[in-house]
């Protein structure tokens, strides 16, 4: 396609099973807030970016072959990871993987993996 440019990632959607212990896990281990976007509808957003959370039973035509636990992403953060690492074991988030580096969108990041309710796995990263 000549004259397209892709400018931002607006959203991603999480297919899950349990909307409302979603919600929790994410409000309480992330500090994301959640909104009801139109009944039945819910959806995580921190800073001017946001998660749409998807029910694995009720999942609209377009996304029924979305399974939960298949998401894979990764969200930044200013705190340091030492920090970061100390919150996750206080509540009660084993870590999968690292602290290790990495190449993210715009260079190098320093990370630890840990999974949501559903095992989507969730990566917070610091900048290097």
């Amino acid at each position: 396609m000549t004259g397209m440019k892709i400018r931002a990632l607006d959203h991603i959607v999480l297919c899950v099973n349990d909307v409302a212990a979603t919600r929790r896990f994410y409000e309480r281990v992330l500090n994301m807030e959640s909104r009801e976007e139109r009944p039945g509808k819910w959806s995580l957003h921190f800073g001017t970016n946001k998660i749409s959370l998807h029910d694995a039973i009720a999942s609209p035509g377009i996304a029924r072959e979305t399974v939960p636990g298949s998401g894979n992403f990764c969200l930044l953060t200013d705190t340091p990871l030492d920090a970061v690492i100390l919150h996750l074991n206080r509540q009660g988030i084993e870590i999968v993987d690292g602290p290790g580096e990495r190449i993210g969108a715009i260079g190098k990041i320093l990370s630890v993996y840990f999974k949501d309710p559903d095992g989507n796995l969730v990566e917070i990263s610091n900048q290097l």
